[in-house]
């Protein structure tokens, strides 16, 4: 009975049209990247706030803070390893297989983390536990985005490939949002409570969102490109190779592309609370407020902005929202510096709000676009994930070490402004029209 009952729900998925697959297709996409980025986001900001004092209360504060942070970039060390071992067989076995196993793998090692015990408990071993559950994590979130990405944008009706593709960006900002609001829900429990058990109520709660995400993706679709190009026989044996082979500029410049994207996101939403709430001095709860507010505000643009780079360009959207990030980095600090919490809610608001929401959303389209679709999985997910190793891996422990060296919040700024200088950089070397001639290309191209 469960089998003729699931065969009939993938039948009428299946015979639905070709709009309404699209519509299910990203809304499967958003909820598995929402899922992705409320694991991650949590992680960061407990990284940030609890874990120097659950798992490093033997080290002075700064010590602790780096290695909190160093543990989070461990999980972008792995993403690239998941990129290619997902992309490989995202492009011979089909998207969906692979987004059904990155879901449930994601899910898993936050609700583990959530049970783990701390130092006090295990010493050491608690953190190396720690540290492998964050690797699995990050290998399965390195899979995790193409595949939600080119769901979306593969299903995309003709000329609406920015708007459908920006739900799995979408995901994002949702599950920050999510992550922020349910940790401040925890936060303002008494510091006994909350550094005992408050802080991993979060981390057992990811487990629902993973049942939701299963019910959706389960009933998907395959992608209508990739089935095409099983029919043309267009399947490469080792896409990775191939992808390296025809396509390393294209790779290359994803990853300098996206650096700025990644950079400012994670030193918004984990570094400047941890500089928030420690250097600032503003109240803990105000800067996770902060955070969900401006999160919101992201998601709820990220359609109209999709919309936009399907009228005047995904490139030419990216470029604007670029030079933006590299605007709103002085004025950040000086609302951050005010020790106001209005004026850290503008700060955040300005980044991860309006600038960022204007690179993000034409992320997934412009990036997996520039692949053709036998080697798309693998080079936009390679590319992508590099990126995380180059950029947001370590850029909280960075800025981090930055400011503890000199005392001066303008090096930060200054180490944010190369790396936004280096996106402009490589946005431009992706060449082509822009603006509204090249809006007409990509409608051209479907």
């Amino acid at each position: 009975m469960a089998r003729t009952s699931e065969a009939l729900t993938t039948q009428a998925v299946s015979s639905a049209s070709p709009r309404s697959k699209a519509r299910r297709t990203a809304l499967g996409s958003l909820v598995g990247t929402t899922i992705e980025y409320y694991d991650f986001m949590l992680y960061g900001l407990t990284a940030a706030l609890v874990f120097p004092k659950v798992f490093f209360p033997a080290q002075t504060p700064l010590v602790a803070a780096l290695l909190a942070f160093a543990t989070f970039g461990i999980g972008f060390l792995a993403r690239p390893l998941g990129g290619i071992v997902f992309g490989h067989f995202g492009d011979r076995v089909g998207r969906k297989k692979m987004l059904v196993i990155t879901l449930i793998g994601m899910g898993s090692c936050t609700f583990l983390m959530g049970l783990l015990p701390g130092y006090s408990l295990l010493g050491e071993t608690a953190v190396v536990l720690l540290v492998v559950l964050r690797f699995i994590q990050g290998f399965m979130v390195g899979g995790e985005w193409g595949g939600a990405t080119l769901m979306s944008v593969e299903h995309a009706p003709p000329g609406r490939k920015g708007l459908y593709g920006t739900f799995a960006q979408m995901g994002a900002p949702s599950g920050v949002t999510l992550a922020a609001v349910v940790f401040m829900a925890t936060s303002s429990l008494p510091d006994a409570d909350y550094f005992s058990w408050g802080w991993r109520v979060p981390f057992l709660l990811s487990i629902l969102l993973v049942g939701v995400g299963l019910i959706v993706r389960t009933t998907l679709d395959e992608s209508p490109e990739f089935a095409a190009a099983v029919k043309k026989e267009a399947v490469v044996k080792v896409p990775f190779i191939e992808a390296w082979r025809t396509h390393w500029k294209q790779i290359l410049l994803v990853a300098g592309t996206y650096l700025s994207q990644g950079v400012m996101a994670y030193v918004a939403l984990t570094y400047l609370v941890s500089y928030g709430a420690n250097t600032a001095h503003l109240d803990r709860t105000m800067t996770l407020l902060g955070v969900a507010i401006a999160s919101a505000i992201c998601a709820a643009v990220h359609p109209v902005f999709g919309l936009l780079s399907d009228y005047i360009g995904r490139k030419t959207v990216y470029m604007i929202g670029a030079v933006l990030l590299l605007v709103m980095i002085v004025p950040a600090f000086l609302l951050v510096n005010t020790g106001m919490s209005v004026a850290f809610i503008i700060a955040i608001v300005l980044i991860q709000g309006i600038a960022m929401p204007l690179t993000s959303a034409v992320t997934g389209p412009l990036f997996t676009t520039l692949f053709p679709e036998r080697i798309r999985y693998t080079g936009s997910s390679v590319g992508y994930t590099i990126a995380q190793i180059a950029g947001p891996a370590f850029a909280p422990m960075i800025a981090t070490a930055i400011y503890g060296a000199t005392g001066q919040w303008t090096s930060v700024a200054g180490y944010l402004a190369v790396i936004c200088l280096i996106s402009i950089v490589c946005v431009t070397l992706l060449g082509g029209a822009w603006g509204k001639k090249e809006a007409e290309l990509q409608r051209r191209n479907g």
